[in-house]
């Protein structure tokens, strides 16, 4: 018989490990040379680098719509702690020491949350939609990326997906942070809020940049392999376009080869392909 991990002996057990984690994680941060984002500005800075919303409320499989609905709350508190934050040059921007812990005493409530590839709902769910919506703005940026932890797997047939696949970013209070580091010469600035349902952001700064950038999805498709599992598959690329839209860089950011965790009666057939390595 396997021997437990002192986490997997009880809810008691997994609660001490966690613990122990959110404090080493704050050890490192105190002792490290990083230096947080603190300051806010209800002013925008003049330069709009890149613009996004997506919809809150998503009808999922299997997921009580009530999850999303809570999510909406979840969001708009998370999105009030962000709001208006300036990240200077050399400054890092941490979700987790922006947002802090989420706690019902705070308002949040039960929301979707995903762990080694399983659903459930806990305090605070929902918000990866928060730092996938950062993400995807820092990615059509010239901002350095020091943190990122990709979902493995791929849970839910696409529904009005408005970015690639693969380019969300999972996050667990507080050792599954997300974080980027401005390494520009000029302060940029995260600008959040809510229209009806939908998640609307701004990245901003203090002067705009001479290159553009523009994420594409290459070689998309699904395949069954020798373990009788189906898996999505496609190539990442992050492109670096001068003021008339000439490439001048193109950068590979992802290889997916992520689990499909729905049914596979699902997949469109026309993107399905026969066994082959991705």
């Amino acid at each position: 018989m396997e021997r437990k991990l002192f986490c997997q002996i009880s809810p008691f057990c997994y609660r001490i490990s966690v613990e122990k984690e959110i404090f080493l994680r704050n050890l490192r941060d105190l002792f490290s040379s990083v230096r947080f984002a603190e300051r806010r500005e209800t002013e925008p800075l003049p330069a709009l680098i890149k613009g996004h919303r997506s919809p809150m409320l998503r009808q999922l499989n299997g997921v009580d719509m009530q999850l999303q609905q809570n999510k909406e709350t979840n969001l708009r508190l998370s999105g009030a702690r962000i709001n208006g934050i300036v990240i200077e040059p050399g400054e890092t921007f941490s979700f987790w020491h922006t947002v802090g812990r989420t706690t019902a005493k705070k308002g949040y409530l039960p929301g979707l949350t995903i762990g080694a590839g399983r659903l459930g709902a806990d305090t605070g769910g929902g918000l990866c939609q928060m730092a996938n919506l950062i993400h995807w703005m820092v990615l059509n940026s010239p901002l350095t990326v020091t943190e990122l932890h990709h979902h493995t797997d791929a849970l839910f047939p696409d529904s009005g997906r408005r970015v690639p696949f693969g380019t969300g970013t999972s996050i667990f209070y507080k050792n599954v942070d997300y974080r980027f580091r401005n390494d520009t010469d000029t302060p940029v600035q995260l600008l959040i809020w809510q229209e009806e349902h939908d998640l609307c952001g701004e990245l901003r700064a203090g002067h705009s940049f001479p290159y553009r950038w523009r994420i594409v999805e290459e070689d998309h498709h699904f395949k069954r392999e020798q373990d009788g599992n189906y898996y999505r598959c496609s190539r990442i690329y992050r492109l670096k376009m001068d003021c008339e839209g000439n490439e001048l860089d193109r950068e590979l950011l992802l290889v997916n080869h992520s689990k499909v965790m729905y049914d596979p009666a699902l997949i469109p057939p026309e993107q399905l392909r026969e066994e082959q390595p991705c």
